[in-house]
């Protein structure tokens, strides 16, 4: 039974095709952690010195609410048992977004074709809330998630082992399976990266007949290929260099992956204890 006192997952949305499937997702994803889901648009006003006319405020106001009413309804017909509100709220999107992610189960973007893009913008909201909020983000991608396991990068570092962690809860409540790679940028290496692989299972027993693959290439593009096959891909944020707002992995999966990522953050049952965002010394950095 959804409960208003646990921690929603939230989602926010722009009225575009890709926020769409965002709440679709997001709609499955409160149901199966039985939330509430938090249905949101941020509403940015310019200025007056900015030009803009006092008579167009009605109606851009109007069309944010009607952006959370279409957003509900697909949220409510994709996911019947969810319970779901929505909301317009004022400000800049990151930082409004950044803020209900201390609260949130769960923070659900969309992609917003990203893959034509030949880089991320520092400033774009979906950069932002995937290297920054304070809970786990989705980014969504096309209208359903693909079937197949989750797919967790590992790299030796704690933070890619919290990305495992993590995964095996996932691949519980999901009833699916997890596959957890290492990319080896040369075969000399091979012995290396079955020790790596061999130590992240071993530091996650939770995990339940995981399947393991040693792969061999560039790492963002050979996991970006790998994703093609999977359900969802689950990665850490940050890479090693602590300037990074991700890893260069990390912001390549975020352009190209070929399904769903999760980026993990803290948990909302972590952030009430002693454990915050996850270390610099992320997953997947490169």
């Amino acid at each position: 039974m959804q409960t208003s006192s646990a921690a929603p997952v939230v989602v926010g949305v722009t009225g575009t095709a890709a926020s769409l499937a965002a709440v679709r997702l997001a709609a499955r994803e409160a149901v199966a952690r039985q939330r509430e889901l938090r249905v949101v648009h941020v509403f940015t006003w310019p200025a007056p010195h900015h030009g803009a006319e006092a008579t167009a405020y009605g109606p851009a106001r109007r069309e944010a609410a009607a952006i959370v009413d279409r957003a509900v309804t697909s949220a409510s017909h994709g996911a019947p048992g969810v319970r779901v509100t929505g909301q317009v709220l004022d400000g800049a999107p990151a930082r409004v977004l950044l803020q209900l992610s201390r609260s949130a189960e769960l923070l659900v973007v969309g992609d917003e074709g990203l893959a034509g893009a030949p880089r991320v913008p520092v400033d774009s909201v979906l950069l932002q809330t995937a290297s920054r909020a304070f809970c786990p983000t989705v980014v969504a991608r096309g209208p359903r998630p693909p079937a197949g396991p989750l797919l967790v990068g590992v790299d030796g570092s704690a933070s890619s082992v919290r990305a495992l962690r993590y995964a095996a809860a996932e691949a519980r409540h999901r009833g699916t399976g997890v596959e957890v790679v290492h990319v080896m940028r040369e075969p000399a290496h091979e012995a290396e990266g079955t020790r790596l692989l061999a130590g992240a299972v071993a530091a996650v027993p939770e995990l339940v007949r995981p399947r393991t693959r040693l792969l061999t290439g560039d790492p963002a593009a050979t996991l970006a290929r790998a994703s093609r096959s999977a359900r969802m891909v689950v990665v850490a944020p940050r890479g090693r260099d602590r300037s990074a707002l991700l890893g260069p992995v990390a912001q390549e999966l975020l352009r190209r992956c070929a399904c769903p990522t999760l980026f993990v953050h803290g948990t909302t049952a972590e952030r009430h204890g002693s454990v915050g965002t996850v270390p610099s010394a992320g997953a997947l950095a490169g």
